[in-house]
């Protein structure tokens, strides 16, 4: 794990300072805390209709990944021996095509522990931790915090709102069913549509980088960063999808993970802006879905993507068989 040196948060009160109830005792996160955090996230995951299910598995990997610190940037507040509460800071290591520090807070609060202040603290002591580091990591940038509001009438909106966030962009959660109807996996001239290798992880990455130069709110990735993803428990490497030129440059790509037992999640899509219009992106797609239906392993397909992506991705996924599920809101505060 990177460190960054001797940034420090106090992990918060030991009890509530609110309304009547049960006294909360506040610590951070740790692995043997994982299984009851699972249990939270997913039970979130439920009653919020996020459907961001989690292994613990998964969750155990966030807490080793590139940058985190545990004891700093995570918090668990519990009633007895109940998880309540969590929250999590992440702090990009390189600023975004603006410039700016990049600070990403997330979390959730039991449904029978709502509207106890306990959301309103972890928010306090979240954005403080997130501002400190950007300030040690990236030096005179300014530093922005974004927040998941979930979908329409989440509970976590109203706190948002309160504290000055504001929605930035709205990403489609959508789906497709597999096998579904039969796609064809077109093969450009010049181009080879294949599997991804675990040989293939710094030449996606360049693809990646390039590929993202023009989204919102996108920034290059660390290496670092980018190997806890390519490696992590949930990366799908041979259901990702690249293709490359002739020369073995990586053109477009797809990875693919899997989260939930007999679902595909299409984690990112990408295409170098100089091979664009050419089909590439939906090759890759095409070769990805139908590897999974003829692997037997999964009766879904699922992605979100952003409703105001430059590419028009939604028509190209809706013309592979995708649905739109529901709607999610991105903020931004500062």
């Amino acid at each position: 794990m990177r460190q960054d040196g001797p940034v420090t948060t106090h992990p918060g009160p030991t009890t509530s300072p609110t309304a009547p109830g049960p006294a909360y005792r506040w610590t951070h996160l740790t692995a043997a805390d994982v299984p009851a955090w699972a249990g939270l996230t997913n039970l979130l995951a439920r009653v919020d209709g996020t459907e961001e299910f989690y292994e613990p598995e998964d969750l155990a990997e966030e807490l080793a990944e590139t940058g985190v610190d545990p004891a700093q940037d995570t918090w668990a507040v519990w009633a007895g021996d109940q998880l309540v509460a969590y929250g999590q800071v992440r702090v990009g290591f390189l600023p975004d095509h603006d410039g700016e520090a990049r600070c990403w807070v997330s979390g959730g609060v039991h449904p029978d522990h709502r509207g106890r202040g306990i959301g309103r603290q972890l928010m306090d002591l979240m954005e403080e931790r997130a501002r400190a580091v950007a300030a040690q990591r990236l030096p005179g940038r300014h530093a922005y915090l974004r927040a998941d509001g979930g979908r329409e009438g989440a509970s976590v909106r109203p706190l948002l709102e309160h504290r000055g966030y504001r929605v930035v962009r709205y990403f489609t959660h959508m789906v497709r069913d597999l096998p579904g109807e039969p796609l064809q996996v077109p093969a450009p001239d010049g181009v080879t549509v294949r599997a991804a290798t675990d040989a293939d992880e710094a030449a996606v990455l360049r693809a990646h980088n390039a590929a993202f130069v023009d989204h919102w709110g996108s920034a290059e990735t660390d290496p670092a960063v980018w190997h806890d993803r390519w490696s992590g428990r949930a990366a799908r490497t041979a259901l990702s999808t690249v293709a490359v030129d002739d020369d073995g440059a990586v053109l477009a790509y797809v990875l693919a993970a899997g989260f939930v037992p007999r679902e595909l999640y299409v984690a990112l899509v990408g295409t170098v802006p100089a091979a664009r219009g050419r089909g590439l992106a939906r090759a890759c797609l095409a070769r990805t879905i139908v590897a999974a239906g003829e692997s037997g392993g999964y009766d879904l397909v699922d992605l979100e993507v952003d409703s105001d992506s430059p590419t028009g991705a939604t028509r190209l996924y809706e013309a592979l068989g995708f649905r739109p599920r529901f709607t999610t809101a991105a903020y931004r505060l500062g």
